[in-house]
């Protein structure tokens, strides 16, 4: 699949409109989609370009052609004898030569069809390809960016930009192959002219310059709006998406949302429609003015050939001929210069698309990475690590100083903001601390390869995935390679407790669940917590982390899940994290968090009797089941 990138392109001003220096720099764009184009498919390029070329030549020689037919038409007219009968004429071999001219043009008009459909056959099949080969490319390098990209407004407004361009720019190679047959087409027709009168084109191109500068700066002004609404746009998605999906769809019926979304919709989509209309009156006004320059200088054109028609220096197929020349020149010309415009506006768009494959991840492999341990013998060593989310002045968490050890089962305990989840992306590595390190076996984490960290760490969120594909499949993406290890996934499914549901559903490990797709079964909140819990087992890594993952789970439920997991941790670090005191007593320690420090450390018992923030909220908690 192609792999070549641009070089970082500059970033347009906060408007979005484009300065002439940069409309013309992101012209440096279309080599490189030319060249994914190329890597795309090398013969259909080919028949593409090679199909469009033949078929470049015949509109002069099916306008010669017809010259031709006029021109001997008026001679059989001229003849001494008259114009006999149709079969006096046919047997005299008359009217072979006008026959003869017919049947040619006849071929070429057929010729020009089957050409046409073949390149249309090609750019088809060209532009699925292309659009696979690019979508495949931006989740490939969305995969490799760090978690604090997709965190970021403005790269997911570069995102949504860039998705939309795998989708809408194969219009672009249409126009810009068709600039290569136009070009040929208006060569061979400028030939005609010049042998005529060279100074037509001259008054051509004069007529045609008004008309090029304005599509331009209207294609400009096209992209601007386009730039500034992309927040709004991908509003308009997430309103359309909330007032009609299957997961929002209790809390809208319930709480009467959708009259709320409905005027939000209308109001955005009301603002987007003003902003484009009074964009196309503008285009339209002034592209019809400019258009009559144009059709003034075709007029004059023709006008000086038809005079000279009658002082008898052109036939009446010279006229045709240069007329007709002259008019689609006229038109090749135009086109040729809206298309170059056109694709210099549609330039701008690729820099969306090559700029985010421009993005370099910075949490990335060493050049020369260490062996990660295996088995882990020591443990994960915290020293004084700090972090903080890009854009915020507030500490996630700071001077965080403890040890993990090699086949602990380490809980976690806090408020809401404490820092706990955090502190569990920076033991993934989704996140480097902003101070401090973090080292396992004695080696800083980042001197590791990133995938065998991650290939040895299982970890399920609160927020994880409910992907709505098969069992199997839910169960199998905790280990890719062992997707199709069927016995694999039933032992996770058995150890998280999930082989129960498995075994209520039709289809089982291969029933399709969720309610997107047809044949698709819901499940409940812990039912689908249950099936996260077994992608974990999945994994079968050497850290376990369980960041609140059972929280639609009841008090008695997520015992049995936390009991199960201690005793298939045996020997695994692990990493746990409750709302829930009675299920996190049974770690081996436990870590109190308070707005990102480390408040206590010891196990249930200890933390008890020290009688602080821990024993204060075991309290409150076990009040409420009293």
């Amino acid at each position: 699949m192609p792999t070549s990138a641009s070089a970082p392109t500059k970033p347009h001003r906060t408007d979005g409109r484009p300065t002439l220096r940069e409309r013309f720099d992101a012209m440096r764009n279309l080599r490189p989609f030319l060249r994914l184009i190329w890597q795309t498919s090398r013969p259909l390029t080919l028949a593409s370009l090679g199909l469009r070329l033949v078929r470049a030549f015949l509109p002069v020689a099916m306008l010669y052609v017809g010259k031709l037919i006029i021109d001997e038409a008026i001679r059989v007219v001229a003849l001494d004898g008259g114009v006999p009968t149709l079969a006096q004429a046919w047997s005299s071999g008359t009217l072979d030569t006008l026959a003869g001219l017919l049947a040619l043009e006849f071929a070429l008009a057929i010729g020009s069809d089957l050409l046409g459909r073949l390149v249309s056959y090609a750019d088809a099949l060209l532009s699925e390809l292309f659009t696979n080969a690019t979508s495949v490319r931006l989740m490939e390098h969305a995969a490799t960016l760090d978690l604090e990209d997709f965190e970021d407004p403005d790269l997911q407004d570069k995102l949504d930009r860039a998705r939309r361009q795998t989708m809408g720019r194969m219009n672009l190679m249409g126009q810009l192959f068709g600039q290569v047959q136009d070009a040929i087409t208006v060569a061979s027709f400028a030939v005609g002219l010049l042998v005529y009168a060279p100074w037509l084109i001259l008054l051509l191109a004069v007529a045609l310059v008004p008309a090029f500068v304005g599509e331009s700066h209207f294609n400009a002004l096209g992209y601007s709006l386009n730039f500034q609404w992309t927040p709004e746009r991908r509003q308009l998605e997430y309103v359309r998406q909330t007032g009609a999906s299957v997961e929002t769809a209790k809390e809208v019926k319930i709480f009467g949302l959708h009259r709320f979304l409905i005027d939000r919709y209308r109001t955005l989509a009301e603002r987007f429609f003003l902003a484009n209309r009074a964009l196309a009156r503008r285009r339209a006004l002034w592209g019809t003015l400019l258009a009559a320059l144009g059709s003034l200088g075709y007029y004059v054109a023709y006008g000086y050939i038809a005079w000279r028609t009658v002082r008898g220096d052109f036939t009446i197929g010279d006229l045709t001929f240069l007329a007709g020349s002259f008019l689609r020149l006229r038109q090749l010309l135009e086109g040729l210069l809206v298309g170059f415009s056109q694709v210099a506006g549609q330039a701008l768009y690729l820099d969306d698309l090559f700029s985010f494959f421009a993005i370099e991840p910075e949490i990335a492999s060493p050049a020369d990475p260490a062996p990660f341990p295996q088995p882990i013998r020591q443990g994960f060593v915290f020293e004084n690590v700090g972090f903080r989310y890009p854009g915020s002045e507030r500490w996630a968490v700071r001077h965080l100083d403890f040890t993990l050890h090699a086949g602990e089962v380490l809980a976690l305990v806090g408020e809401n903001g404490a820092g706990k989840t955090t502190l569990v992306k920076l033991l993934a590595r989704l996140y480097d601390p902003d101070e401090g390190r973090i080292l396992l076996d004695g080696r800083d984490l980042r001197e590791y390869d990133l995938d065998a960290l991650r290939a040895n760490t299982g970890v399920i969120f609160q927020d994880f995935v409910r992907y709505h594909l098969t069992v199997g499949e839910n169960i199998g993406v905790g280990r890719m390679e062992a997707m199709d290890d069927r016995a694999r996934i039933a032992d996770a499914a058995r150890r998280a407790m999930a082989d129960e549901i498995v075994a209520g559903l039709p289809g089982g490990y291969d029933q399709v669940i969720g309610r997107r797709f047809r044949n698709g079964v819901d499940l409940s909140g812990g039912q689908w917590q249950k099936i996260a819990i077994a992608r974990a087992y999945m994994r079968d890594a050497q850290v376990m982390i369980l960041d609140e993952p059972t929280a639609a789970l009841d008090a008695r439920s997520e015992y049995e899940v936390f009991r199960r997991f201690k005793e298939l941790s045996h020997r695994r670090t692990a990493v746990l994290i409750s709302h829930r005191f009675s299920s996190v007593r049974m770690a081996d320690r436990i870590l109190v968090l308070e707005q990102g420090r480390i408040e206590a450390s010891g196990s249930h018992a200890q933390l008890m009797a020290e009688g602080g923030r821990y024993a204060e909220l075991f309290e409150l908690q076990a009040a409420g089941y009293r």
